[in-house]
C-alpha cells in the first residue's frame, strides 16, 4: 500500500525502539542537494549546515535511547555519489549516534540481491522505497508482511561490517 510522504515521515517520530534502513543503490543523487555534491567533488570543506536537520532528528532519537542503523550494499570502486554519501553523510550522521554498516559485495555474492531499499521500524512496520535509476525518490509502500524483512535485515547485518572499519580500509579508493 502506497503511503504519503507525511505518513512516512511520521514513522520517524513515532518509532519506539529502533529504525533500520537497507540501502542498495550506488546513486541517490536525484534525491540529494546537487550543490552539496558539487562542493564535495570540488574538494570544498563540508558546510556546517550540511544535513543538519537529519542529524538533529537522529540525535533526539538516540538520546531518547532509540537505535537508528543502516546497512549499505556497495561494490568498489565507489561511485562519486557514494564517496560523497559515505564521506560527508555517514561521517557526520555518526556524530548523532546513527550506526552504519557496509555490506561490500565486490568479490562475493550479494546475500540480499533483489531486495529494494527499505526502512523497518520496531520490527512492526516496513516501508519499501522506490527510486528512478538516477536515485530520485519516487515514493514508499507500506509492506504487509514484516517477517521477510526482519530476515533480510538479519542477513544483511550478518554479512556487513562496521562502517568505520570498512571506511578505514577503502575510504580513499
Amino acid at each position: 500500500m502506497t503511503i504519503s510522504t507525511d505518513e512516512f515521515g511520521k514513522l520517524f517520530q513515532t518509532f519506539e525502539r529502533e529504525a533500520f534502513r537497507l540501502e542498495t543503490l550506488d546513486d541517490y543523487s536525484g534525491s540529494s542537494n546537487p550543490e552539496m555534491l558539487r562542493a564535495f567533488l570540488a574538494g570544498e570543506p563540508q558546510p556546517a549546515h550540511y544535513n543538519q536537520r537529519w542529524v538533529e532528528d537522529v540525535r533526539a532519537s538516540t538520546q531518547a535511547g532509540k537505535r537508528m542503523y543502516r546497512v549499505h550494499v556497495v561494490t568498489r570502486p565507489l561511485t562519486d555519489y557514494l564517496q560523497f554519501e559515505l564521506g560527508w553523510g555517514y561521517t557526520k550522521n555518526q556524530t548523532a549516534g546513527e550506526e552504519f554498516f557496509i555490506l561490500d559485495v565486490t568479490n562475493r555474492e550479494n546475500p540480499v540481491s533483489g531486495i529494494p531499499d527499505f526502512w523497518m521500524f520496531d520490527e512492526t512496520r516496513v516501508v519499501s522505497m522506490n527510486y528512478r535509476k538516477d536515485g530520485k525518490f519516487l515514493g514508499a509502500e507500506l509492506q504487509p508482511e514484516v517477517l521477510k524483512w526482519v530476515e533480510v535485515r538479519d542477513t544483511a547485518m550478518r554479512h556487513a561490517e562496521p562502517f568505520s572499519e570498512w571506511w578505514g580500509r577503502h575510504g580513499d579508493q
